[in-house]
């Protein structure tokens, strides 16, 4: 006879169901602690996985010397799972404490960071600048990250840092954060903002050459450059590293195209050195008038050679294009520029300038794109329209309209039976330039304007406007050979080659960086 389950088997039924239940507590405790809040734990919120108290490590050559680093008090509380506590005693973690150790060191004997500085290490993910900062010394120092690290790093972005005006000494920004930015400008004036007068701001970039140094340079207006050098990196991730030391001014270092204190705007600037020595590694102009330029100028764009194949284009805070001249969406925008002009995976703001309505439609369906629907002119006013049937310039005609001149309503005459003419409203092309950009943008700039490019380039250089574009492609308009017409000019323009090339020339000697389009 089978013995009768009695009360015991009743409550071991009990007590499992309790401690099954209780796990799941501790289980899901544990996982909103780790999954929902982001932050680092301790015993109190179940992390059972913390360090034991007497943990130790050892890191040689930090600090005062190959001493054994209490490592609990950094790392206990971040040590939710047994892969983050192998973190801190990891081979990287303990090489990118020694590369920083030794950077804050230098910097100490240099002037730059002292044992008292109040610091700051900008978007630090596991904080091991701020470690090498307390292990030489300096104690009060804190790391921001988006998701926060306890007590190393709190949570805080660099285009978004969290603290007052004034309120760091030192502010450190490491392994090429700052490139990586998609808001440049924003986390170059945070810095100088928290930044104290007289303080130092250390940023390790990837600027390796003159034009994206000098861009990073144009993001710090109120600090100047104190020391500038090449050191090697700790990773694969970045050998190289430029180490640039800036000192935060009392009063804003003005740069060149801004607004003086008094707010009278600049009207004329130079090119600056570093966009003029991109010129002359550009490609040589064609000195010689080709016979049949529509077959010679089309193949020259095999030949140039682009500012961003050049250099480095991030630090800049936006990225713009300007197609004045527009024509069809598929005229240049959808066929050049979308497909063939090296953007470095940036996204650019597209403008179209086009003063013939026939092509209106098809811009409303391009929501990435804007248009003007006027004509860029040298001021504010209504001018003539003239769209030309030219039949030698058959190549040029889409939807059988040609390429449209402009000119003062008060020039207006019969255009013949070739021609059609509409009166369109003309703007200040200079002055919307200087409105809708500024020189910390990224400009490029196709013109194909029949002519009046050489109305427009002189009001550029005038107004100063000229400084804003970083590259130029410029289709220029002369009495060229006919396709039609073997031997017979056309008699569209007044302007001969030599002209156009002293055009070409004159920009590249100011240091524009220009090309010559079709």
């Amino acid at each position: 006879m089978e013995p009768t389950v009695g009360k015991p088997s009743f409550l071991r039924n009990i007590l499992v169901r309790l401690l099954l239940f209780g796990v799941l507590i501790i289980v899901v405790r544990f996982a909103y602690v780790v999954t929902i809040t982001g932050e680092s734990c301790d015993l109190g919120d179940f992390c059972f996985f913390s360090l034991p108290e007497n943990f130790n490590f050892v890191i040689a050559g930090v600090g005062s010397g190959a001493s054994p680093v209490n490592a609990n008090k950094a790392v206990r509380s971040n040590a939710v799972n047994p892969s983050r506590g192998d973190l801190y005693t990891s081979k990287e973690w303990i090489q990118a404490v020694h590369f920083y150790s030794s950077v804050f060191q230098d910097l100490i004997s240099e002037g730059y960071l002292s044992q008292s500085a109040k610091s700051l290490c900008v978007e630090t993910q596991y904080g091991q600048d701020v470690f090498a900062l307390k292990e030489i010394g300096v104690e009060d120092a804190i790391g921001i990250f988006k998701k926060s690290s306890k007590p190393l790093v709190i949570s805080g972005e660099g285009h978004r840092i969290t603290f007052n005006d004034n309120t760091f000494d030192f502010i450190f920004v490491g392994g090429g954060r700052l490139d990586k930015s998609s808001r440049p400008v924003d986390f170059a004036s945070e810095i100088a903002r928290t930044l104290k007068p007289e303080g130092f701001a250390v940023v390790h970039v990837r600027a390796k050459d003159t034009y994206s140094f000098n861009s990073f340079v144009d993001l710090f207006n109120s600090c100047k450059i104190e020391k500038s050098r090449d050191i090697d990196g700790f990773d694969s991730s970045m050998p190289n590293i430029r180490e640039i030391v800036l000192k935060k001014e009392s009063e804003i270092i003005l740069r060149h195209g801004e607004n003086e204190p008094d707010g009278n705007e600049k009207t004329k600037c130079s090119v600056p050195g570093y966009k003029q020595e991109l010129v002359r590694k550009a490609e040589p102009l064609i000195a010689e008038e080709p016979l049949k330029p529509w077959i010679t100028l089309k193949r020259n764009i095999k030949n140039i050679k682009y500012l961003t194949s050049m250099a480095d284009i991030s630090f800049k805070n936006r990225y713009v294009y300007v197609d004045v001249g527009a024509r069809s969406y598929g005229s240049s925008i959808g066929s050049w520029f979308r497909k063939q002009y090296p953007k470095q995976n940036k996204t650019f703001e597209v403008y179209a300038i086009e003063a013939d309505k026939t092509f209106y439609e098809e811009y409303k369906l391009k929501k990435k794109v804007t248009l003007l629907p006027y004509a860029a002119w040298v001021r504010n006013e209504t001018l003539s329209f003239e769209i030309n049937h030219d039949p030698g310039q058959e190549e040029e005609v889409v939807k059988g309209r040609g390429m449209g001149r402009i000119q003062p309503v008060q020039s207006l005459s019969d255009g013949g039976s070739d021609s059609e003419v509409d009166r369109i409203q003309g703007f200040d092309f200079a002055d919307w330039l200087k409105k809708i950009v500024t020189d910390k943008d990224f400009v490029v700039m196709k013109m194909d304007v029949e002519g009046t490019e050489f109305d427009l380039i002189p009001r550029l250089f005038e107004t100063g406007a000229i400084c804003l574009i970083d590259e130029i492609f410029l289709e220029c308009h002369y009495n060229r050979w006919q396709k039609c017409c073997p031997g017979e000019r056309s008699p569209k323009y007044e302007k001969t080659y030599d002209q156009c090339l002293e055009l070409f020339t004159s920009l590249r000697q100011s240091g524009v960086l220009v090309h010559q389009w079709w």
